[in-house]
């Protein structure tokens, strides 16, 4: 199949300074938790996007210096030969495939904790940051500055050395370059303050000597945030145009990525699908080809071909820039290139790669595409599958999330498989989760796969067929067997908050019910809605706003510090706030349910037990603290359990007690696949039904095969070593 004739001018060659890109699809910064000390899995990650056609790779934020250290987070870092070795496999390996490599040069002034290297972070100001408790800066002075931007010189000519050819000056989001451009962190006097010919001084000195140092051999680029959305609190947009202008007037630079956002609101950008869709960005960067004279990149999660074809045609772009459609399928490129559209698959937006990074370290992973950051460790492809040597024949239960994905991989190996799902739609949760509030984008799991499926001719799948019985199991003929059935929520009210159930509380009683009562069953909820949330991420809060726009009275109760917590590494929470107080959902945290009683909730304190401990232990059955006996009563006519999810191994349990009858029907092993091994994210449900399928042929698959390691081994050598010191005191 040809591509479409309209999508030609994405795969058209771009100069950029000394440098020629092949193609329009650019892979923006963004964070998979190795940085330069994971370099195996730095290149296998960015390695395989150059194999699926995305012309140029960056790296994440990359590090110039130790007072731009960013932990607990994980970036690059470019401080010495080490990083310069370890990046060098990055480069290599993109080069391969004659995509560019880009190194994105950082420096977070107030906005970098140091954690690790306990080194003071420079400013415009000596002021505190807003993304990190506790960090001061120290106000540069002219000398500082200088010495600065020499450090962004030496950081460049050690990315030359790692093989880079495009680098990035970066100071969107709020970093050091945006902190002397804002008005409000640079309240300076001298030529570095005032007018935004001064406060834009910083980034063009610094921007000159990159170009003078290296711009002969590498594409000098700059990362700006067009504007902070804080209003004259910030960094608004005709300030930042006139900024791109100077810089292009000076020549500076030989491309712009633009943005939005701060640090402290980076959402922004990256902005979750339940708020932002496609494109949303547009209307803020719309112009700025009509003022440099440079290449412009823009982000915006496009995942369309034809949206991505009309910006560069309407004059909007000249590069597509993506960081998430990249990590959904890093082979995105190469199937527009083929005419393989159905084959895409797309962003979801839920943004949950970007939570294991805001939690500090863990590799990212996606929700659409599980073999992210499994390229090199695993050794997975996202796009081949090695051929089983035993095709079985293999039942499938469950078309669910994990089930679906199961089914899926094990198709491409070869085997024969038959998925069977009880209900008449496939999708499982998803079918409910798709009902909620501004996560209709999320089907695309569902879809994805339902497409795929459709292509191979070794999976049959069969819908509507009720619930299987471990009789209907046992004497289905498979060899093997994948339960994916999936999780439910509890209907008794135990948590994580108080393991054992609730007084009072029955989901099976008229005025209470569990989610899927709500979406799935059509349960009626009264006028006065209270749900609980043990859970913390998106279920009680999409159904609180669901609930909302039925013009129900809803009050949101949980334990937790503050509303779906799990939110904030996702960047959804400061918009879900907002919406709440838009839409009059209440909230009552770190209190929870002791009793339930004549539609009236009683709640206590968590911390009600009191501050002062005991001077020695008490009595059996009694706390070591003096307890209050204050509670908040709350009236309702509905009462909605997000308290705990429970795997649905009913099916399991039977067929394991009659184990012995596996082998005289011929089934050599019955394995669990998602949640109804133990609930969990979407994102976690469908790795397991991927691994799972992968592993199929080890000992036994519900143990995850050993991936690599990287980490320091003792005695060999290290970067850069302990007599590299000028003193040891």
């Amino acid at each position: 199949m040809k591509r479409d004739p309209k999508h030609d001018i994405l795969f058209e060659p771009i100069k950029i300074g000394p440098k020629t890109m092949k193609n329009r699809f650019y892979q923006v910064p963004h964070c998979i938790g190795s940085g330069s000390e994971k370099p195996g899995a730095q290149a296998g990650h960015r390695g395989v996007k150059a194999e699926g056609g995305w012309g140029g790779i960056c790296t994440e934020y990359c590090s110039i210096a130790t007072e731009a250290d960013d932990c607990h987070r994980v970036s690059a870092r470019i401080w010495d030969d080490g990083d310069v070795h370890n990046l060098r496999h990055m480069t290599d390996t993109v080069h391969k495939y004659g995509a560019l490599a880009a190194v994105e040069l950082y420096y977070g002034g107030n906005n970098s904790a140091n954690l690790e290297s306990r080194a003071i972070p420079m400013s415009s100001m000596g002021m505190p940051g807003e993304f990190e408790y506790l960090v001061y800066a120290h106000q540069m002075d002219h000398d500082d500055i200088k010495l600065l931007i020499q450090k962004y010189v030496t950081a460049a000519k050690r990315s030359i050395q790692a093989g880079f050819d495009i680098i990035y000056l970066y100071g969107g989001h709020n970093f050091l370059g945006m902190q002397f451009l804002n008005p409000a962190l640079n309240l300076r006097t001298d030529e570095y303050g005032g007018a935004v010919e001064n406060r834009a001084r910083f980034w063009l000195e610094t921007l000159a000597a990159l170009k003078k140092a290296v711009g002969h051999e590498a594409a000098i680029a700059t990362r700006f945030s067009i504007d902070s959305l804080l209003g004259p609190g910030g960094i608004e947009r005709e300030e930042s145009f006139r900024t791109l202008e100077m810089i292009s007037n000076e020549g500076l630079f030989d491309v712009a990525d633009v943005h939005l956002g701060t640090a402290a609101e980076w959402g922004e950008n990256a902005g979750p699908s339940r708020f932002y869709k496609s494109g949303h960005e547009r209307a803020w960067t719309n112009g700025i080809r009509d003022i440099v004279n440079v290449p412009v990149i823009g982000v915006s999660r496009e995942t369309s071909p034809d949206d991505m074809a009309a910006h560069i045609h309407e004059g909007r772009l000249d590069i597509i820039g993506a960081a998430r459609p990249s990590i959904a399928d890093p082979f995105l490129p190469k199937k527009i290139e083929e005419g393989r559209y159905e084959d895409i698959r797309e962003c979801i937006g839920c943004n949950i790669c970007i939570s294991r990074w805001e939690i500090g370290g863990p590799p990212m992973i996606c929700t659409q595409n599980p073999t992210a950051m499994e390229e090199y460790r695993r050794g997975w492809h996202p796009e081949k599958f090695e051929k089983t040597k035993e095709p079985c024949s293999v039942l499938v239960v469950g078309a669910g999330p994990a089930g679906l994905e199961c089914a899926r991989v094990l198709g491409e190996r070869g085997y024969d498989v038959h998925l069977r799902e009880a209900d008449d739609e496939i999708g499982g949760r998803m079918r409910k989760v798709v009902k909620y509030p501004g996560l209709s984008e999320w089907g695309r799991i569902v879809t994805y796969r339902q497409l795929q499926l459709d292509k191979l001719k070794n999976v049959e799948l069969h819908l509507g067929i009720g619930k299987m019985s471990a009789d209907d199991v046992i004497e289905y003929g498979a060899d093997k067997v994948v339960l994916a059935t999936g999780s439910y929520w509890a209907g008794n009210g135990s948590s994580c908050f108080s393991y054992a159930p609730i007084e009072g509380i029955d989901a099976s009683q008229p005025n209470m019910c569990t989610p899927e009562q709500v979406m799935m069953e059509g349960k009626e909820a009264g006028d006065r809605v209270i749900i609980l949330d043990a859970d913390g991420y998106f279920t009680a809060v999409s159904l609180a706003e669901y609930l909302a726009d039925q013009g129900k009275q809803v009050t949101i109760v949980t334990a937790f510090h503050s509303i779906a917590p799990y939110t904030e590494l996702t960047l959804e929470s400061p918009n879900l706030h907002r919406m709440m107080y838009e839409k009059g959902i209440a909230k009552k945290t770190l209190h929870w349910v002791e009793k339930v009683e004549n539609n009236i909730l009683t709640l206590v304190y968590s911390y009600r037990d009191g501050y002062k401990r005991t001077s020695g232990p008490s009595a059996i059955g009694e706390i070591p603290r003096q307890a209050s006996s204050e509670v908040v009563e709350l009236e309702f006519d509905t009462l909605v359990l997000c308290t705990t999810r429970q795997a649905n191994n009913g099916l399991y349990n039977d067929l394991k007690a009659r184990h012995a009858e596996w082998e005289e029907n011929e089934i050599s092993g019955i394995y669990r696949a998602g949640d109804c091994y133990a609930p969990q994210i979407i994102a976690q449900a469908i790795f397991e039904g991927h691994r799972i399928a992968r592993e199929f042929e080890s000992s036994d698959p519900r143990w995850p095969q050993p991936w690599i390691r990287e980490r320091q081994m003792w005695g060999a050598e290290t970067f850069p070593k302990i007599t590299d010191r000028e003193v040891n005191g």
